[in-house]
Parts: C-alpha cells; sequence; structure tokens
C-alpha cells in the first residue's frame, strides 16, 4: 500500500513539474502582450515613421521604402494604408488597451497630416518634406503663386486624413486647439467643394459656381464616343473608388462629433445626388462619374461611359446608411428596381461586369490596347473588368430588415460602436503568443514579401508592412484590454 502510494505521488510530481511551465507561461502572457505593444509600437513609430508619417512598406532594414511608387525618408503617404490608416490603428487600439502611448501615437500621426494639409483644405495622396515641399500649397508654409493646391477625395485620401483627426480630435477632448483647427478648416472646404447637385468631384483646387452646374437628373446621351477622348475628368461628378460614399462617411462623423447641422446637411444633400444619379430604365444603376449634363462619361482610358455593376452595389450600402442615419424612406425607394437590375446582370453566378454598354447593357470590355469589346479574353491585367456580386444578396437581405424596422431599431444602429475587446482573453491566446514569437529584437514584424517596385533583389523579399502592424497591434491591444477588464 505504501508503494503504490509513493509511485501514485511520484506520478503527480512528474505531472507538476511537466504542467508548470505551461501554467506558468499562461500567466505571464498578459505581461509579455503588454511589453511587446509597447516594443513593437516603439519601433514603428521612432524607426519606421519619418515625420510622424508612413508608407505602405519597407525593405527589412528601412532602407528601402514603397508607397504607390518608391520613397524616401522625406515622403509620406496620406492614400491608406498610410499614414491616416496607421494613426487610426493606433487611435483603436489605445481605446481598445488604455495604454496612453499609442494615443501619443496617433496624436503624431495626426500632426503630420497637419503638416500636409493643403490650402484648399484637403489632402494630395503623399506629403513631401523634402526638396519639393515649397512647391506645393501647404497651410503651414507661406503662401506661393503656382503652388499645387489640389485636393483628392480619390481612393480615401482626404476623407482617411479628416477622419483620423476628427477622431484624435474627440480623444483628446478638444484640447489641441491647433488640431482642431485644422478639422475645422477642412470640413469648410469639405462642405464648399460640394457641387448644387449634391456631388463632389473626384479632386479640386477651386470651389464650384453654382450657376456653372445646374442641377439635373442622369439619363442617357444621344450618342458617346467608343474611343479614348483624352479629356480632364477630374471635375466630373465621381461615385468612381467609392469616392462619394467615403465623403458622406466623414460628414456622418462630423455630424455625430461636433453635432452641426451643416454636417448632416451635406450629407442628405449627396443623399439627394446619388437620387438624381441613378439611370432610368432599362439600367437602372449608376455611372462611376458623370458629365455636367448628368450623362455618364469617360475617365480613364479604361473607364468608359457605361453603367457599373461595382460601384453601383457601393451605392445601396450608402444609400440604406442615409435611411439609418436620417429616417427618410425616400432613400431607400430605389433600391429594389436596382438590385433587380444587378441582379439580371450576372455574367454566370457570383459576377458582374465592372461596366454595362449603356441602353443595351452588354457587358463591356476593353483589349489590352484599351479598345472597347465585348469580349473578356484580352483584358489588362491591371483593372477589375469583372467583380463579384456575392454582396447583392447582403444587400438585398439589409434592405429587407431595414424596410421593416421600428423607429427604435434605427436610433439603435445609429448609436457608436467602439472596438472592445473580447470577453474572454484565453481565447486569443495562441495568436498572441504567435504574434510575440514573431516580433524581432527590434521590436519588428519581418515577413516574407516583395517591394513592387525596388527590383528583384534579396533584400526586398524580406519586408515591414504596415498592414501588418496594424492587424497585429490590433490583437496586442485587444488581448491586453482583455486582460485588464
Amino acid at each position: 500500500m505504501k508503494r503504490s502510494s509513493c509511485v501514485f505521488l511520484s506520478l503527480a510530481c512528474v505531472c507538476s513539474l511537466l504542467c508548470a511551465p505551461s501554467i506558468h507561461a499562461a500567466e505571464e502572457l498578459p505581461q509579455e502582450a503588454t511589453s511587446a505593444l509597447k516594443k513593437a509600437t516603439s519601433f514603428f513609430t521612432k524607426q519606421v515613421a519619418s515625420h510622424g508619417g508612413y508608407l505602405y512598406q519597407y525593405s527589412a532594414d528601412l532602407k528601402k521604402r514603397e508607397g504607390e511608387g518608391k520613397a524616401d525618408v522625406d515622403t509620406v503617404w496620406v492614400q491608406p494604408p498610410g499614414t491616416p490608416a496607421v494613426g487610426m490603428a493606433l487611435l483603436e487600439a489605445y481605446e481598445l488597451s488604455g495604454e496612453p502611448y499609442l494615443l501619443e501615437a496617433a496624436r503624431a500621426a495626426g500632426e503630420c497630416l497637419i503638416q500636409g494639409q493643403l490650402r484648399s483644405g484637403g489632402w494630395d495622396a503623399k506629403i513631401d518634406f523634402g526638396d519639393g515641399r515649397e512647391r506645393i500649397a501647404y497651410r503651414v508654409l507661406p503662401e506661393r503663386a503656382k503652388a499645387m493646391n489640389t485636393t483628392t477625395f480619390d481612393d480615401d485620401k482626404s476623407q482617411s486624413a479628416l477622419r483620423l483627426l476628427i477622431r484624435v480630435d474627440e480623444a483628446l477632448g478638444f484640447k489641441d486647439e491647433r488640431l482642431h483647427e485644422a478639422v475645422e478648416y477642412a470640413l469648410a472646404a469639405v462642405v464648399k467643394s460640394q457641387f448644387p447637385n449634391g456631388a463632389w468631384p473626384q479632386r479640386y483646387s477651386e470651389f464650384p459656381r453654382a450657376e456653372d452646374y445646374p442641377v439635373k437628373k442622369a439619363g442617357y446621351p444621344d450618342s458617346w464616343s467608343r474611343t479614348f477622348p483624352g479629356a480632364k475628368y477630374s471635375g466630373f461628378y465621381t461615385f468612381n473608388d467609392n469616392a462619394i460614399a467615403d465623403v458622406i462617411d466623414v460628414m456622418f462623423l462630423a455630424h455625430r462629433v461636433y453635432d452641426k447641422a451643416e454636417y448632416l446637411e451635406a450629407a442628405e444633400k449627396a443623399g439627394g445626388f446619388i437620387l438624381l444619379a441613378q439611370m432610368p430604365e432599362p439600367q437602372p444603376a449608376w455611372a462611376q462619374q458623370y458629365d455636367l449634363d448628368m450623362h455618364p462619361a469617360w475617365a480613364r482610358k479604361f473607364e468608359p461611359p457605361a453603367v457599373t455593376g461595382g460601384e453601383s452595389q457601393g451605392i445601396l450600402d450608402i444609400l440604406m446608411d442615409l435611411y439609418v442615419q436620417t429616417g427618410d424612406r425616400k432613400y431607400l425607394e430605389p433600391i429594389p428596381r436596382a438590385l433587380k437590375y444587378l441582379q439580371r446582370s450576372e455574367i454566370e453566378p457570383g459576377k458582374l461586369a465592372r461596366f454595362y454598354e449603356l441602353k443595351t447593357n452588354r457587358p463591356l470590355y476593353l483589349t489590352k490596347q484599351y479598345e472597347l469589346t465585348y469580349d473578356n479574353s484580352d483584358m489588362p491585367t491591371h483593372y477589375g473588368f469583372i467583380v463579384g456580386s456575392g454582396k447583392l444578396s447582403r444587400l438585398a437581405d439589409r434592405y429587407e430588415q431595414l424596410s421593416k424596422a421600428s423607429p427604435e431599431t434605427l436610433a439603435r444602429l445609429r448609436e457608436v460602436r467602439r472596438p472592445a475587446p473580447p470577453k474572454n482573453a484565453k481565447s486569443l491566446e495562441s495568436q498572441v503568443r504567435e504574434v510575440i514569437d514573431a516580433l524581432d529584437e527590434r521590436g519588428a514584424w519581418v515577413e516574407d514579401g516583395e517591394l513592387k517596385y525596388h527590383g528583384d533583389d534579396d533584400d526586398t523579399r524580406r519586408v515591414i508592412t504596415s498592414r501588418t502592424f496594424m492587424q497585429r497591434l490590433n490583437l496586442l491591444a485587444r488581448y491586453v484590454g482583455a486582460t485588464k477588464s
């Protein structure tokens, strides 16, 4: 009996010794995650950042840098996933974890954007802190004749910058007067740049005069050129790349944060443009861009006048967002016929053409020589001429739910939902351990990849990317926040 008891005790001791390290490691993980969060943030904000701003990716040794092209240490990018995107990731990590240094890091990204704000109110694709800086009309510099002063809404550039500044302004309790003034200046410019019909251009350097832009409803032109005319399109009424939808989103945010009616009015005015821009039968959806006569128009040489199966889906979402924010059912009215049109226009299950020929609704493509065709066998590869339609079922479901929603339900949908850490930190432990182990001695996450614009040298195949930093920062912040709650 004594012998078997000793055996039992020995086995128990062995088990205890074997299990102790994993239990000990689990107990230490919250502290390790907190340290890793700070170490990764310190590396990215002090060694990767330049002038407080960011690019898309870097060589592992930080000697080579890229945004949408090669960049030097005096150039940072505004277009996501550049400076505003990284700044927002830092801000959300602060909200998740409560670590004050993350708010300061987000504030530094906001300061970089202030240094790059144009006199026209918004931002270009990038910010130059080098030799070319004085040729650009940055607000912080003395005014110079002929300086580049073009604000762009393309690819969420100015919108993402303004979104970050608004959120940082709110997080700081509106106490940073310089930052707050930059936000007010930008928002005033957005409102002034809106066309009388409620649209916004892709980019602008001057504000529109109402008399030059009569309000009209969309229609089909009597004829249109099948060859690219080479005309400027930047001042057209532009849905391309969800430009107007992104501005509307910023106006909703500004109205919520500052409670000024003019921002909600601008969003509703843009909603009015969406209603005007819906094409008549037989194609009751939307074009990517319209000329001043409200006819679908050419933009770039691979973007013909057409009804789009791409941006039309995003427009349906923004119409429903407008309904949620306002409760006005006029924003729901266009949706059923647009959905039916898109559903019957599928070129195969789950796919739509990006462009449909006006009136005939035949799918339009371009060859590699940029000639219009109905054949999709020789398309350029840099652009999506075929888009997914899987979103249509979700849009239809959302429409059905909203069309039956009570005022109380709409009010709940308007409530702000900030990112929150999970209630159970344990569910994240394996992922957290993995990203901590992947951190190098500097605090960098280096991975296999490719610098797109630097050739195929060995030193361009191990990279540091803003996207990976943002994703892993979020994971660590969620875990740290969960361990505190």
